[in-house]
């Protein structure tokens, strides 16, 4: 199982996932603000960490954003906001999946279950997968954009994984939650986020992509380089 760090100002809500994650097999430490949370993360990066979206000082969207500058640790955001627009921002600073409070438990236990079983996957045979000058290689993990390294996070890299590995096939964002993320059920903003994230990582234009294209009313294509 994994090392988890929970972060939330509430102790009873702390003390609720610590229980769940601890009998699910996961080592669980917590931190109740976020500048606990960074030191705790700086000296002993965990595997994931679960992270309260309202917090005192600095708050979640701030830890996770500095988080990502350094690290693809996964990050499970929860966040008493149940609009769409707050979810998107969490997921737009690098947050791999969130749960609305009020939330299961349970819910919560197979939603760290499966993105630690997407990032823990053993990675696959075989050499990189090119289409133009963007190069994946699924064994080091890395992207390049020509010459450039280019940063990903855990879902990002599969996500762009699948796409260039179907080049040319229409996915619709269904489709998606189920073949990356794992999901039967979820929001499926989740996917558009990251569509948004990879566009800005990796088009000329974000705005008029030629990679990863929209096919409106259906979902998204990876252009096959010509």
């Amino acid at each position: 199982m994994a090392a988890v760090l929970v972060v939330d100002d509430d102790p009873t809500v702390r003390e609720v996932v610590i229980t769940y994650l601890a009998k699910a097999g996961h080592t669980v430490t917590s931190a109740a603000d976020g500048t606990e949370a960074l030191d705790s993360i700086a000296q002993s990066p965990p595997e994931l960490v679960v992270l309260d979206l309202m917090l005192p000082g600095v708050d979640g969207l701030e830890v996770c954003r500095r988080l990502r500058e350094s690290s693809d640790i996964p990050v499970i955001m929860l966040t008493a906001k149940g609009t769409v627009s707050d979810r998107v921002v969490g997921l737009e600073q690098g947050a791999d999946d969130y749960v609305t409070k009020p939330f299961s438990p349970r819910e919560l236990v197979l939603r760290v279950d499966s993105v630690l079983r997407r990032t823990g996957e053993p990675r696959p045979a075989g050499g990189p997968v090119e289409s133009g000058d963007v190069t994946v290689d699924p064994g080091s993990r890395v992207v390049t954009w020509g010459q450039d390294r280019v940063p990903m996070t855990a879902r990002e890299f599969d996500l762009l994984h699948h796409f260039v590995s179907h080049a040319g096939t229409v996915f619709s964002r269904e489709d998606l939650l189920r073949d990356v993320w794992g999901w039967s059920f979820g929001d499926d903003s989740t996917v558009t986020v990251h569509v948004r994230r990879l566009r800005e990582k990796l088009e000329t234009d974000p705005t008029h992509p030629t990679r990863l294209v929209t096919v409106w009313g259906i979902g998204y294509r990876w252009e096959e380089a010509s």
